[in-house]
This record gives structure tokens, sequence and C-alpha cells, in this order.
């Protein structure tokens, strides 16, 4: 026996999904306009790389601050990011809400704070409540050192993928008859990989759910600042304000996790924040995040950024411009090839409808095609399946991580190759119906004999 944690050797990471195995795909043979033009485009990583800022420099007043940053820091975070960021929320909102600043608990990222959640509102074995589709991530995010469980609220394309009151109950159930205690639900708004953002039906429907179920609510707002369309961005802080559910029993139920990876592009800069009204939560996610926190150097250069109002105004504003552009560039391409997407209005990446390149309406035959557009076609895309879509065909596409060059050549090859693959299954099709009509007249032939024989043996 291997002297190893049951953590250790678990397989629940996810890791193996296909999404994470596109990225190793594409790490084997990247994509370069000069060193490697065959390469594999990455179309897999909602990195926004159109509008990243500068940052500030570490002095105040012209004096050098940096050794007064590299010294040991409170867990707490400095107040001037702080207060910087919950301002900035509030103006991604359109300041039709307010945050408190010591309602905020940071961390190294949306993933950390997630998880952190996870540990404060659920014992191992519990489980949340998750609209499909969903960010393959989370079934590491959530689950993984948790060990909360995960089941789905299943969407389809129906209603273009919308969260209903029967897919809510159903969910619930399903979860009480798998023995799992439901905790709550977690949503993201706007949704990863829909690039949707919630309807006010939708966020009014799970607030009167977890109201019913005693349940909380955890609203992933991470692409707020990513709408770029109509209808506008609407928080669920928003929809708590104008029902008069501040300082209730719900109120307390109710957790925000945003970040800055998406809005302003900085993945690397691992900025995440939980925003809750319950103090108990706030106060446990508060020294769990001494396990990962961010550098007193990261908040005091976005602590600088965040307060030049100048700044973040244009930027929101060129930002949004950028990616409804770029969006705009994908979703024609698309369809100049034949292939339509869910009609979107935010966040990095299209939800793309390829259900008319599949060989049979499959999971099976999704794969194939996944595997022929990473290998043959050089993209690497993320297939619905890694995203636990009820239905085989969908996947998501990023559009703002690469340059408008880059975006071009990969809407020409996918263009080359849908254009080879109608051909390919029009083909097919019309061979699998001429075998039919063959084995129809063979035995149109052998009946004829049959009977003719039959006749003459009579007389």
């Amino acid at each position: 026996m291997k002297m190893l944690a049951k953590k250790a050797m678990c397989n629940s990471h996810g890791q193996d999904s296909s999404y994470f195995l596109g990225w190793e795909e594409y790490e084997k043979n990247p994509y370069d306009q000069t060193k490697n033009p065959n390469g594999i485009i990455q179309m897999g990583l909602a990195e926004n790389q159109l509008s990243n800022p500068d940052a500030a420099s570490f002095k105040r007043e012209g004096e050098s601050i940096f050794r007064e940053l590299a010294l040991f820091q409170d867990y707490h975070g400095l107040p001037a990011f702080k207060n910087a960021l919950v301002d900035f929320m509030s103006e991604i909102r359109g300041n039709k809400v307010t945050f408190n600043p010591n309602n905020l608990v940071l961390t190294a990222g949306a993933t950390s704070a997630n998880e952190t959640l996870m540990f404060c509102l659920a014992e191992p074995g519990d489980a949340f409540l998750l609209p499909t589709p969903y960010y393959p991530g989370f079934d590491r995010d959530l689950k993984w050192r948790t060990g909360v469980e995960i089941v789905p609220i299943h969407c389809t394309s129906s209603n273009g993928f919308e969260i209903t009151e029967s897919a809510l109950e159903e969910a619930y159930k399903q979860a009480h008859k798998l023995d799992l205690r439901v905790k709550g639900v977690l949503v993201t708004n706007p949704s990863n990989p829909l690039g949707t953002t919630l309807t006010l039906k939708e966020l009014n429907l799970l607030v009167d759910f977890i109201q019913a179920k005693r349940i909380h609510l955890i609203s992933d707002e991470i692409y707020s600042g990513t709408v770029f369309d109509s209808p506008s961005f609407i928080s669920i802080m928003e929809v708590l304000k104008n029902r008069n559910l501040m300082n209730t029993e719900v109120w307390e139920r109710i957790h925000i996790v945003y970040s800055l990876s998406k809005d302003l592009g900085l993945p690397g800069f691992r900025v995440g924040a939980i925003y809750s009204n319950d103090d108990m939560v706030v106060s446990a996610a508060t020294k769990m995040s001494s396990f990962g926190l961010v550098s007193s150097q990261t908040q005091y250069l976005l602590s600088a950024m965040l307060s030049d109002k100048e700044f973040t105004q244009t930027y929101i504003s060129e930002n949004q411009k950028r990616l409804k552009q770029r969006h705009d560039m994908m979703v024609s391409g698309l369809l100049e090839a034949g292939i339509s997407c869910l009609k979107s209005n935010a966040s990095l990446f299209c939800w793309v409808d390829m259900r008319h390149l599949l060989s049979s309406n499959t999971f099976e035959a999704e794969m194939e095609l996944w595997k022929d557009i990473v290998y043959n076609v050089g993209l690497n895309i993320s297939p619905g399946s890694s995203c636990h879509c009820t239905e085989p065909g969908w996947f998501r596409v990023c559009f703002a991580n690469m340059s408008e060059e880059t975006l071009n050549l990969a809407i020409q090859r996918i263009k080359s190759f849908a254009e080879a693959t109608i051909k390919t299954l029009i083909d097919n099709k019309s061979q699998q119906q001429s075998n039919k009509n063959s084995k129809r007249k063979s035995f149109t032939k052998w009946v004829f004999r049959l009977s003719f024989g039959r006749e003459t043996s009579e007389r």
C-alpha cells in the first residue's frame, strides 16, 4: 500500500477532462505566427488580452515604499485596495448597488474564493446545485478538496439554456434521491460558458427558490464587467435591494464571488474576492485566506490603478467596445461557415452550435469532432460535454485571448473544416441511401424470382 493520503490518490480533480486535455495538446504544439504557423490556436482559454492596463510603480509621494510592501502583511488586506475594489465593483454595476469593504475577503483568484465558500457553507457529502452547462473547472474548484458534490440543474437549448423552476425542483429531488443534503445553488452571471447574463426572471426565481428551501446562493460574477451588449448586467445584490430583502435572513445566505482576472485581464495577478453579508462567513473565510493571500505589492499597484476614476471609466467603456467588436467578428465569421452561436451579450467566448457537423447525435460523435478540430484543424476549443451540457454538439470558443490576425486565421480554419465536413456527411448520407436502394432492388428481385418460381411450379 502506498504511503499517501486518500486525497493524493483520488481522481476527482477533473484534470482528465477534455477541457484540460485540450490545453495539454495546445502546449505541445502552440501556434506562433512566425515560428509555428501550423500550430494549435488556443481558443479554450477565457483570457482577456484586448485591453491590458499598465500598473503604477511602488512609490508614494515620490518616495519608494517597496520595503514597506515587502514586509509581513495582515491577511485582512490593505484597506486602500479593498476600498478601491468595492468602488470598482459598484461602478461596473452602474453604481446601482454599493459594497461594504468590511464584508469583502481577498483570495488568490476566484478559484480560491469558490473553494473557500464551499469549506464555509458545506460539509463533505453535501451538495450544491449548478445549472448546466457550467465551467469545467468547477469540478476541481468545488469538489476536489472539499468533498462537496455537484448536482446539475439541467438546462436545454429549447429556451436558450435558461434556468426554469421545474429544472431547479428536479435537481433538488435528484440530490435527495442520492441521499445528498443540498446546501445551496451556484450560478455564474454572466454565464461561463454561455456568454449570457441571467434575466431578472431567473434571478427572482433563484431568490424565491433559496428562500423556500432555506439554502445558500453563490453568484459568481467574475465576468460582470464584460457585458458588451443589451440586456445589461443585473447583480444579485441589485435584486435583493429592489425586493427590500436587505438585512433579512436570505440577505445573509447570498454570497458573491468576484475577480479581476476577466474584467481587467489580469489572471496572473491572482486577485479574487468573496463578498458576503454573513459575518460568520466573512470571519471564517478571512481566516482561511491566510493559505492564499494576495501580495501587498499586487494590492498596492491595483489600488492605485482602481482609484483613478478617469482610468476605470475609460477602461470599462473601451474594453466592452473591443469585446463587442471581437465577438461580432467571431459570430459573423462562423455564420459564413454555416455555424451559428447562442445569442450572447457578455464574456470572452461564444457558445457555438456544431450539432450539424456531428456524424451522429451522440457524445461519442462530439468527442470525435473535437479531436478532429484539435489535431487536424489546429484549434483548441472546449467540447460541451466537458461543461456537462446535456446536448452533444455544442462548443465553447474563446475570442479575446489572441490578436485579430490570429482570430481571422482561426475562423478561416473553421470555415475550411466545416465545408469539408458537411461535404463528407452529405456524401456519406448519399452513399448510405444508395446502399439502401441497392438492397431494396436486390430484395425486390429476390421476391420476384421467388414468386415467379412458385408460379411455375404450381403450373
